[in-house]
């Protein structure tokens, strides 16, 4: 993962004729921190665990990057993720440089006052290298607001002092911000129907009146109803990116999480369907239209199958490389909205991309998650704002923010896509570069 993040930035710094100093600063991490956190279990004993906090970039401004908890985290998957983190809030437009940091644990095999000294004690070791200006710190894989909090007040016990925009994605109550949780996937919609109305494709999104949402359920548009969309994955991601979508007037046929799927050529609703995933703990078996889950409506598949489905767009919204070189042939959506951190092997991004410049218009159309799933850090970045000016905005408000900030961001990319004739996630990195590169000195 860490080579192909170097090797992406590199193959667009060359081709932007940087010199390789400059291209070294782009690739290598300015800070990178590991600790040891010994904790306390419930039975008494010790135990240590690896954990990381990598800080990549500052030209654009703090670092700016999640914490993960999972048992197969590395140094090098973290510094992987800030290096794209820095890349992501470039093509976002944000005032911010990438970090990520991570611990070596299945938080699964802890209990909840376990998971709490872990969080809290992560907290004291990155507490010297972070800061409401330094380093914003967030949620990532299985980690959550809870966590967010804990950490918070362990840090603001350390500092002697409140400082609510140090950590983002926290509670309301503790300075969060209204429509966080949903940010990602609205973020993501918003780029698919910023892509539909330039590219024309079978439809286009109809204007929604000044001062609205465009996926508010009151403006919903027939419109959408002939595009259909899979959606890999149904967790928070995945299931608000389905939900927004489906009132917005999409049609989607297919949804799956780890355990398997289900596909209703007719399209299903996301929010049954999630209903129904909580009572039977899988969404395999959730043939759900309407209020009504019934198993004649649609057959059970598998996550392989989902993706190669007859669809117009495909979702990806769990895991990385799950599209690669063997099924990259199989692949019948026209477009694809990365919503995954690397859904798509570098082999099948060359494959599939050969048909996905924008001129064409003919085959593949792959929006990259550096743009697609950049709408969790803009609301973050909009918390940042508020806890930094200590006054908090409407949910409606944030909605409109990011609506306008992410346009903004893909406008910027397909611009540079079209002038230069090449696929969206080039186009994404050279405009990210450039951002970067401006702001080094």
């Amino acid at each position: 993962m860490l080579e192909s993040a170097q090797a992406l930035i590199r193959k667009t710094a060359e081709k932007m004729k940087l010199d390789e100093e400059t291209i070294k600063r782009l690739i290598e991490p300015e800070f990178a921190h590991e600790f040891a956190l010994a904790i306390t279990m419930d039975n008494g004993k010790k135990k240590v665990l690896k954990g990381w906090r990598i800080q990549h970039n500052s030209a654009l401004g703090p670092y700016k990057g999640g914490i993960r908890f999972h048992k197969d985290t590395v140094r090098e998957e973290v510094q992987a993720l800030a290096t794209l983190m820095s890349i992501k809030c470039s093509v976002a437009g944000l005032p911010y440089g990438g970090s990520k940091g991570g611990i070596a644990v299945d938080p699964k095999t802890l209990s909840k006052t376990e998971l709490e000294r872990l969080s809290r004690a992560f907290a004291v070791k990155i507490a010297p290298v972070i800061g409401v200006d330094l380093d914003v710190p967030a949620p990532d894989v299985n980690t959550t607001p809870q966590i967010m909090a804990w950490m918070l007040d362990e840090y603001q016990k350390i500092k002697g002092y409140k400082s609510p925009a140090t950590f983002t994605g926290k509670p309301v109550s503790m300075g969060g911000s209204l429509g966080r949780t949903e940010a990602t996937g609205r973020g993501g919609l918003f780029v698919l129907q910023a892509l539909l109305e330039k590219t024309r494709h079978r439809v286009s999104r109809p204007p929604h009146p000044k001062g609205t949402q465009a996926i508010d359920s009151k403006q919903v548009s027939s419109s959408f109803q002939d595009l259909s969309i899979a959606v890999q994955g149904f967790g928070n991601v995945g299931y608000y990116f389905a939900k927004l979508a489906h009132e917005a007037g999409f049609k989607i046929v297919a949804v799956s999480d780890s355990r398997g799927g289900v596909y209703i050529k007719d399209g299903l609703t996301p929010e049954t369907t999630m209903k129904c995933k909580k009572e039977k703990g899988s969404v395999a078996g959730c043939y759900c239209r309407g209020s009504v889950c019934d198993l004649k409506s649609g057959k059970t598949i598998t996550n392989d199958e989902l993706l190669e489905l007859p669809v117009d767009i495909l979702v990806p919204a769990a895991l990385e490389n799950v599209i690669n070189e063997k099924n990259m042939k199989n692949i019948k959506a026209k477009i694809i909205v990365e919503m995954a951190n690397g859904p798509i092997t570098e082999e099948a991004y060359e494959y599939l991309s050969k048909k996905s410049l924008p001129a064409g218009r003919q085959g593949v159309i792959i929006v990259p998650d550096v743009l697609a799933n950049s709408g969790g850090v803009t609301v973050s970045y909009l918390e940042w704002v508020q806890g930094k000016a200590g006054y908090w905005w409407s949910e409606k408000k944030v909605n409109l923010k990011l609506e306008e900030m992410i346009i903004r961001a893909f406008e910027a990319i397909w611009n540079k896509s079209v002038a230069k004739k090449m696929p969206l996630k080039q186009a994404a990195f050279e405009v990210a570069i450039e951002r970067i590169t401006s702001a080094m000195v």
